[in-house]
């Protein structure tokens, strides 16, 4: 123990810790922030820091075993799940140390625009953390890619479609994202280089710039209602409340700040040993004509809506939307940076983030079935519906669902959601027409010309007959 000790004593005063400590130990903080039940909504942010930490360990071990190539890539995965030892356990680490990376930034941003923390002298705190924001969200998408498996690459190839909408520089970022023409050994190289180490490092640099300025403004107090923030007298009634009424950052704001650490910590852990690593699914098929996303949870709810818009939304949501949203979080503190900032005050402020957070867990609600997707787990057709039925178009309906039709779209209320519902499409469109669309294929459908014989049209237009006229005679099924 004497030992133990004077080592301690040592390091403590070769590495030139007695600041630090003091800092530590004697910073003030206003009140409300480490001894009232208020204090608990400052946790996020210096949660936030620790789990990029623990990102940056699990990422370095997995980078020792990942091999950034087309052709091993996906192989190198599977390895590190099932023959490295405890290689699923720090993928798992790192897919939900990401996920809590993306929950507690939102959060965090969340609590300062409630709070109306963005407001002077923080303006750059804010800005600043707009960057880390996008930032954190870049690193969550290159890191789907990386995966190297049909998900990941139809993900990044949609968001290189959806780049190439920009007006004039439509076409060079979607090169620039894809280096290339299309998605290869260029595209996982740059997305490997980016997820590994200029993101990183930029993180790292606006982590610091951030801290910094917490240091050099004050942790904002918890507002109150008929105080608003004027510029002209905020810096000396600040230093004045803080060093009157506060309290010191250790253990006060420090402890809480390590509980919540030890909280998150434990549910990553916990979900990496249940829940295990997050693929890789089936690795990428080149003859795949039409890619399918099925993106990492955090990026569903913009699929949702991509896919729930009305078609004359189109340029909105797609362009505009994700453009505009930059500026408007940058001059948010330009253009509200006095005033109040109390919730009860400011009502817009409680409306917008309680929207926000409605629609999008709504959206991410509805990705988790992902309609965009064929259900490739849909049953064949209830044998009670179809057992009336003439014996062509019982023979169609399994046809039907054998040939996997029954995957995209419903009849009579069995079947997936990723095309129209045929249920009634016989009343519509005559024969001819619909073995047409099958022969030749239609919009997102593909052409099944040579595989499907003719007498399984038929059987299947027979069955598309009497399904219709069932529908109509008991009011069943689709549109």
């Amino acid at each position: 123990m004497k030992r133990a000790t004077r080592v301690a004593g040592w390091l403590y005063d070769r590495a030139g810790i007695a600041p630090l400590h003091r800092f530590i130990r004697e910073h003030k903080i206003p009140p409300g922030v480490g001894r009232t039940r208020k204090g608990w909504f400052y946790v996020f942010g210096p949660a936030l820091l620790f789990v990029f930490l623990l990102q940056v360990v699990t990422g370095t071990a997995l980078a020792l075993h990942y091999i950034p190539s087309p052709v091993h890539a996906w192989d190198s995965l599977q390895h590190l799940n099932a023959e490295v030892a405890w290689g699923g356990f720090v993928r798992g680490l790192h897919f939900f140390g990401a996920s809590a990376m993306v929950v507690l930034v939102f959060a965090h941003m969340a609590r300062v625009f409630l709070t109306g923390s963005y407001k002077y002298p923080r303006e750059l705190n804010w800005i600043s953390g707009v960057v880390l924001l996008y930032l954190v969200m870049a690193m969550a998408f290159t890191g789907q890619l990386l995966r190297w498996d049909e998900d990941g690459v139809s993900t990044v190839a949609v968001a290189a479609s959806i780049a190439a909408r920009t007006p004039v520089l439509g076409e060079p970022l979607r090169e620039l994202i894809l280096r290339g023409d299309s998605i290869g050994g260029g595209t996982l190289t740059a997305f490997y280089a980016l997820h590994v180490i200029v993101l990183p490092l930029l993180i790292f640099a606006v982590i610091g710039i951030h801290i910094y300025l917490v240091l050099r403004n004050g942790v904002s107090e918890p507002p109150e209602a008929g105080r608003p923030v004027d510029p002209r007298t905020y810096r000396s009634w600040y230093r004045k409340h803080r060093t009157e009424g506060g309290s010191t950052y250790w253990p006060d704001a420090a402890g809480r700040e390590m509980i919540f650490v030890a909280v998150v910590y434990t549910i990553i852990f916990v979900s990496a040993l249940v829940f295990g690593p997050q693929g890789p699914g089936p690795p990428p098929d080149p003859a795949a004509l039409e890619a399918i996303p099925d993106p990492d949870w955090f990026f569903l709810w913009y699929y949702s809506l991509i896919w729930y818009k009305p078609p004359v939304l189109d340029e909105l949501v797609l362009l505009w939307l994700p453009l505009l949203l930059v500026p408007v979080l940058l001059a948010l503190p330009v253009a509200f940076g006095a005033g109040e900032r109390a919730p009860s005050r400011r009502p817009w402020a409680v409306f917008l983030v309680a929207g926000s957070f409605t629609i999008w867990l709504t959206l991410t609600a509805v990705g988790m079935r992902p309609y965009w997707v064929p259900d490739f787990e849909t049953r064949p057709p209830d044998a009670a519906v179809v057992a009336e039925a003439p014996p062509d178009a019982r023979l169609g309906s399994q046809v039907f669902f054998q040939r996997g039709c029954q995957y995209c779209h419903a009849v009579l209320g069995s079947g997936g959601s990723y095309g129209p519902d045929l249920t009634r499409t016989a009343l519509r469109l005559p024969p001819e027409e619909i073995t047409v669309r099958i022969i030749m294929g239609i919009g997102n459908m593909p052409a099944y010309q040579g595989v499907l014989s003719t007498q399984e049209i038929e059987v299947m237009l027979a069955y598309l007959r009497w399904a219709a006229e069932a529908a109509e005679t008991d009011g069943i099924g689709g549109r």
